[in-house]
């Protein structure tokens, strides 16, 4: 089978945790299995992570467990009927105050501070943007709407304000907790959402360091990307984060669809140039929940992303609640091959007026460079950390990335790098020996045969995080 490079974020539900299931998944290609904390309690996803270990392991192959944060709860109560029809031109109250179930004239908020983060003029939007309110004036706890756009409002429907504003902080209590609990059985990564700046994602760092310590784990964190007011810092939350998501439900509600494909790609520019992983997300073969294939759009969409550079493209409903969970995975896979076929450039022009300051990155960024001229079958890259094949992802290439660590963590985290096959080897051997091994790992996996060029970085002395300090290319005799 053709070896893909774009990777596959699966969120695992109802629909896809019968172990049988989640196995034949994860050989039809899923590399990240995202654990929803929104819906479940602690011990729902202590026992989904087990099964995830457990079934990776079945399948031969490592994947990554990302936990994702339920963060604030921007929503309205609940109705006595469940739900309610809204028809334009009519009135509707918002009101932080009320206990009793909303009806036709105005219901409850679980986001008690919505009064003082709207003023008249304001317009809200319901249930991903389905229902727009035009707010008239806040009185007290109440914020009275005109409906502009009316339609089915059920209970618990998330509230957007156009344009961003509101002030609701990215983790609360319950994020607080669900981080130790990721922890316990340690998430390689944690999304944090609606974060608005860097003070967010480095409180999330403290966080998880702390709740991870007592394991020597250090998880990695995604910024999710789904407030307009996180737009403007991009910059600064990249820098915070160890990757983005590029959200796209909420932030198309904040910010309008028509910006968003134009803001998806600016992301996947800005995030590899940073050397941070990013991931698309939201919607990406939605129709797949009750069909068993995708529409022409979704695979535009899923080929778009892969043709940005994206690292990885990632399922939600389709996988944790949909009727083809297999299947979905398995489209998804195709239509990213396909795609990768079109893709991969000139390396030298990324090299053009750059300079590098540390060694271990001008080791790698020469790696590619010779790779790619002398039609190398693979790179190879003894690391510790995984910062050496992080960095090569960063660049588009044909040329397959093996990333050989003695870490099971750093072979998890790697599990989401674009290009990159992690496989676990101890390389604590002298320089000769790791090299030989790493010779016979490729010969036994088939990636090499006699007479093939190949790649080669490690550092010396070996086993030094960050020590990357030497190039070798060899032919294989």
């Amino acid at each position: 089978m053709p070896s893909r490079a774009t990777k596959i974020v699966a969120t695992l539900g109802p629909a896809s945790s019968d172990p049988d299931l989640l196995e034949k998944m994860i050989v039809a290609g899923v590399n990240v299995v995202r654990l929803n904390f929104s819906h479940g309690k602690a011990e729902d996803h202590i026992e989904r992570a087990r099964l995830v270990r457990e079934a990776a392991q079945r399948a031969g192959r490592e994947v990554a467990i990302m936990a994702d944060l339920q963060g604030p709860k921007i929503r309205v109560g609940k109705f006595a009927q469940g739900k309610v029809m809204l028809v334009a031109g009519e009135k509707f109250i918002l009101d932080a105050s009320r206990t009793e179930p909303g009806d036709l004239q105005g219901v409850g908020l679980d986001y008690k501070e919505l009064p003082r983060d709207v003023k008249a003029g304001d317009v809200l939007l319901l249930n991903d943007g389905l229902i727009v309110l035009t707010v008239n004036a806040v009185k007290g706890e109440q914020v009275h709407t005109t409906v502009k756009l009316g339609g089915e409002l059920s209970n618990n429907k998330g509230i957007n304000k156009q344009g961003g504003g509101l002030t609701a902080p990215a983790l609360t209590a319950k994020d607080m907790e669900d981080i130790k609990t990721a922890m316990s059985f340690q998430a390689d990564y944690v999304a944090v959402s609606f974060p608005k700046n860097a003070t967010d994602m480095e409180m999330a760092r403290q966080l998880c360091n702390v709740a991870a310590a007592a394991y020597k784990h250090k998880p990695g964190l995604i910024a999710k990307i789904e407030r307009a007011e996180a737009i403007p810092r991009l910059e600064e939350i990249l820098r915070a984060s160890d990757g983005i998501m590029v959200a796209r439900g909420d932030l198309a509600v904040e910010v309008g669809n028509a910006a968003v494909p134009a803001l998806q790609k600016q992301m996947i520019r800005m995030a590899r140039a940073d050397d941070k992983v990013v991931i698309t997300a939201t919607q990406m073969m939605e129709s797949m929940i009750v069909n068993p294939v995708p529409t022409r759009a979704e695979v535009s969409d899923v080929a778009n992303a892969v043709l940005d550079g994206t690292d990885a493209v990632m399922l939600s409903a389709e996988t944790a609640a949909g009727k083809y969970p297999l299947e979905t995975v398995e489209e998804m896979a195709k239509i990213c091959l396909e795609a990768e076929k079109a893709s991969g450039h000139e390396i030298d022009a990324d090299f053009t007026g750059k300079t590098f300051q540390r060694i271990d990155q001008s080791i790698a960024m020469g790696a590619l460079f010779t790779a790619q001229h002398l039609g190398a079958k693979a790179i190879v890259a003894l690391t510790d950390s995984g910062s050496t094949a992080l960095w090569m992802s960063r660049h588009d290439i044909r040329t397959p990335i093996y990333a050989l660590t003695p870490r099971l963590s750093t072979q998890r985290k790697m599990a989401l790098y674009r290009n990159v096959r992690p496989l676990l080897m101890d390389t604590s051997a002298d320089r000769d020996t790791a090299l030989m091994q790493a010779e016979g790992h490729l010969l036994k996996r088939g990636i090499v045969q006699g007479g093939d060029i190949y790649a080669i970085t490690c550092g010396e002395p070996m086993g030094a995080p960050g020590g990357t300090n030497m190039l070798k290319i060899c032919r294989v005799g």
